[in-house]
């Protein structure tokens, strides 16, 4: 079988232990929540780098933390963190500080015990290996990459949750595409 193959074999066996209710349940979350602050660190940030922006193509207020445009969080804003391991020195540090604000925190993670899910509201476990974690059998693929990449996949299929939930289609969210380009 070629890699790619194998990879997308992984992708789908992993995605049928993602629970429904946890994507619907941080969906709503992200839709009542007056801003979103986004955060992620190495690969898994770039991930939710990529959801920001179709946050914003939703027509949602989405920040990335840590860039330079981003404001201060407060209450009823939401920080939504993707960390293979949920405990992350830096991203534990802005789970505290977005709880110590009033505001929300949701994570997407292979951990559902860890520090930052146990101060968030709403978790979504992926059933993946972490990059430090011992070798579960159920991938083939160096460190947190099935993580990763199933993180990508989750992020991309809360967006049809979200356009389904907010009503918008394609062509609403294609209006607010970039055209400076």
């Amino acid at each position: 079988m070629n890699k790619m193959m194998t990879i997308c074999n992984e992708i789908q066996k992993i995605s049928r232990g993602v629970d429904e209710t946890q994507v619907l349940e941080t969906a709503k979350k992200i839709l009542e929540a007056k801003r979103i602050f986004l955060a992620g660190q190495g690969r898994s940030g770039l991930m939710i780098k990529g959801f920001a922006m179709r946050l914003m193509h939703l027509g949602l207020q989405a920040y990335v933390v840590g860039e330079s445009t981003t404001p201060s969080m407060g209450e009823g804003d939401l920080l939504l963190i993707g960390s293979g391991s949920g405990e992350t020195g830096g991203l534990v540090t802005m789970a505290n500080k977005a709880k110590s604000t009033r505001g929300d925190v949701c994570l997407v993670t292979t951990n559902p015990n860890s520090t930052i899910a146990k101060l968030s509201s709403a978790v979504i476990e992926i059933k993946a290996q972490g990059k430090g974690e011992e070798a579960k059998n159920i991938t083939v693929q160096p460190m947190g990459s099935l993580f990763e990449q199933a993180l990508l996949v989750l992020l991309d299929s809360l967006v049809l949750y979200l356009m389904d939930l907010s009503g918008q289609d394609n062509q609403s969210m294609y209006k607010r595409h970039a055209n400076l380009e």
